[in-house]
């Protein structure tokens, strides 16, 4: 898709769409004058090549914005992401370039939250190794557990992990909650124990990690805080893969720490690692593609607040 418009009052901008987005934003950019450009399938060496005629850069998960993109960006003035990471992004790097990089924190908050609970509810109940042998003609009863009275850890309590509390409160669960910073107002207010994270790990039946990463930083969960846990644990991670070891990982399923990991989120997408598709294909890891702002409501609201932020940028706000 691309549209040209000219006016009396401002430059054109150039603007590349690299990854599927709402048609709210293409639309909206559009009628403010900008020229865009919707390659959603581009590959890293297209875009490195024709970065250098664009102004604004939107993007999602799939594409990298790093060092060396932008490098590339002579005329970038915005990196937009269409969603609530900045992993994928050099943000470091960008600042140092005069890049401004704008996101959509909280719009996706709902989406993700619904996900969480459903992945834990499914992994209590074991839902996909039933719905796999149902269809295969196999009406066989199997007993998972409840929710109700068991205590969920949440790591992370930001909009997300807070309101997961919220819900599983209502279903019956005690909650514990960790975060680097002073969460104890927040979770005074949903009704939640504040726990460093040593006694979070020993003292849940489930964890859900509901964390943000640097560039760089360690994984937040390895071998050392996997011998901490129960055995049996559930782990739900709908926030960042890097958040766990997978190696690590894969170990704690084979010994029975961990119950059940399910997870929004992987190191690689699609993965690509031996130990990755080991985890993938095992019977105790269930694996969505990383759809947790996936929903028409959640896009909608990324496309508004996406498009209001990079047209701030660009000069043309209100």
């Amino acid at each position: 898709m691309l549209a040209r418009h000219d006016s009396e009052h401002y430059e054109v901008h150039r603007v590349l769409v690299t990854d599927p987005v709402d048609q709210f934003l293409l639309d909206t950019l559009e009628k403010a004058g900008l020229s865009v450009d919707y390659n959603p399938t581009i590959g890293r060496e297209g875009l490195l090549k024709v970065v250098s005629n664009y102004d604004a850069l939107v993007v999602r998960s799939r594409t990298r914005v790093d060092a060396d993109l932008l490098s590339e960006a002579r005329r970038l003035k915005v990196v937009a992401r269409a969603g609530i990471g900045l992993d994928t992004i050099d943000v470091e790097e960008a600042t140092k370039r005069r890049i401004k990089v704008v996101y959509a924190p909280g719009a996706s908050t709902d989406s993700v939250v619904e996900l969480t609970i459903g992945l834990m509810i499914s992994a209590a109940r074991r839902l996909e190794d039933a719905f796999q042998r149902t269809k295969a003609g196999h009406f066989e009863k199997s007993s998972g557990i409840e929710l109700h009275g068991k205590t969920l850890g949440v790591v992370g309590f930001g909009r997300i992990g807070s309101k997961v509390s919220l819900v599983a409160k209502t279903l019956g669960m005690k909650v514990l909650a960790y975060d680097v910073i002073d969460l104890s107002h927040v979770a005074a207010t949903v009704g939640a124990q504040v726990k460093n994270l040593e006694d979070l790990l020993k003292l849940s039946d489930v964890i859900s990690l509901h964390v943000g990463l640097k560039r760089g930083d360690p994984p937040l969960l390895g071998s050392k805080e996997f011998e901490m846990m129960k055995r049996g644990t559930i782990l739900i991670n709908t926030s960042r893969a890097q958040a766990v070891d997978g190696i690590a990982l894969l170990e704690a399923i084979k010994s029975g720490i961990v119950g059940f990991y399910a997870t929004d989120v992987f190191w690689n997408e699609p993965p690509k690692e031996s130990w990755e598709l080991e985890l993938l294909r095992h019977p105790k890891v269930s694996v969505t593609p990383h759809i947790g702002a996936q929903t028409e409501e959640a896009q909608r609201r990324i496309a508004e607040i996406t498009a209001k932020a990079l047209l701030m940028e660009l000069g043309r706000g209100q």
